[in-house]
């Protein structure tokens, strides 16, 4: 199963959400991952390693990689709540584009400026193309994820939904482990086993990852990224990308001759090339490879989309929302990056402000609310 396949499912997380400790009464506890006893789960794991041993897996890279581990609940949670929330293509947009997120990316670019370039030149794949990609998995690598990989994928491919993938990722993991690449320890990753810097599934790794720094391991987890940068463009490259081509771009603004796109109705239009397909193999989702381009651009130097999104639910812009956000931080109120996106820091912000003031606790944004904290 490629990338995008695990993408489409929707079992990616790029990053890890933490509640503000003002609102852990409002809102509850962040998930853990801390193992927990399961003599069902340990049955099963000592079924697996039969057959693990049978695809490979010698005995002590079985010990290494389970020791210390377990099942882990709040992965199961994640696995069952993952559709709940749904951010529209101006969501995603909004959220990796602000000021602050572009000057973390900037500056990041300017740091590995040399890795990039050659990367870029052996590959021939956009540079900024494949900070983009850097940006919106991992935030430039500020949220890799610190979940055991072993733990995560041993528990899903238990719990059965989709265990069949699992098991192929927890087999590729143990793989991973066995050839040196990385310590039992430092194999970690996204709740649902997406790893490193640019968030490689464990047989994508296998596949795709390269050693760029000439260490012999393929290293996407340290703070150097590297080899994980390098791994991108060479996934990229093997599906196919275009050197010298564009991903898009907003259609009535490029020149770029292609396919005309609308993700969101209403919404800007774009025109999209054949790399536009390739970044889809990286990740299924249309808003994502849109995402990546669009935040390209915007390392690169160009401006903001000029075509506007329509309301929201609650009939809000994303100046409406920016202006609701700032309200509650200036108030004390813990809602992250001022974005434009209501996402779960923002909701329990609004718990935490309607509980102080004697109102209705819904955690709902409102025009009344707006009004309220202008």
């Amino acid at each position: 199963m490629k990338r995008r396949d695990f993408l489409a499912g929707g079992a990616a997380v790029l990053g890890i959400l933490t509640q503000p400790a003002f609102a852990q009464s409002v809102c509850g506890a962040a998930d853990r991952f801390q193992p927990v006893k399961n003599v069902k789960f340990s049955d099963w794991v000592n079924r697996f390693q039969v057959r693990a041993k049978r695809a490979g897996i010698k005995r002590e890279t079985l010990v290494a990689g389970f020791k210390g581990g377990g099942y882990l609940p709040d992965v199961v949670k994640r696995d069952r709540s993952q559709f709940q929330n749904r951010r529209t293509l101006e969501d995603y947009i909004s959220i990796n584009t602000t000021e602050k997120r572009l000057l973390v990316g900037r500056r990041a670019m300017a740091k590995h400026q040399n890795a990039l370039n050659s990367i870029a030149q052996k590959y021939g794949v956009d540079p900024f193309v494949i900070a983009a990609i850097w940006g919106v998995e991992t935030r430039y690598g500020e949220r890799r994820g610190d979940v055991p990989v072993i733990s995560a994928a041993a528990t899903l491919a238990f719990d059965g939904r989709r265990a069949e993938f699992y098991e192929k990722q927890l087999i590729a993991a143990l793989k991973i482990l066995q050839r040196g690449d990385v310590q039992p320890s430092k194999l970690t990753g996204s709740w649902a086993g997406a790893m490193g810097h640019t968030q490689f599934i464990p047989t994508s790794f296998l596949s795709f990852a390269v050693d760029h720094t000439g260490d012999g391991r393929r290293n996407i987890w340290g703070n150097d990224p590297s080899d994980a940068l390098a791994s991108t463009a060479a996934y990229l490259k093997r599906n196919g990308w275009k050197s010298g081509l564009s991903w898009g771009g907003e259609a009535g603004v490029t020149r770029t001759q292609g396919k005309l796109v609308q993700p969101q109705s209403s919404g800007p239009r774009f025109v999209t090339t054949h790399n536009f397909n390739v970044l889809r193999r990286y990740n299924a989702s249309v808003s994502y490879a849109i995402t990546v381009g669009v935040l390209s651009d915007r390392l690169r130097g160009q401006g903001p989309l000029r075509g506007a999104f329509p309301p929201d639910e609650y009939g809000f812009s994303r100046q409406d929302r920016m202006a609701l956000q700032n309200g509650l931080a200036r108030r004390g109120y813990a809602i992250g990056d001022v974005d434009g996106v209501f996402g779960p820091k923002t909701k329990c912000a609004i718990q935490a402000f309607q509980s102080k003031r004697g109102l209705a606790v819904t955690g709902e944004p409102s025009q009344k609310l707006l009004r309220r904290l202008r």
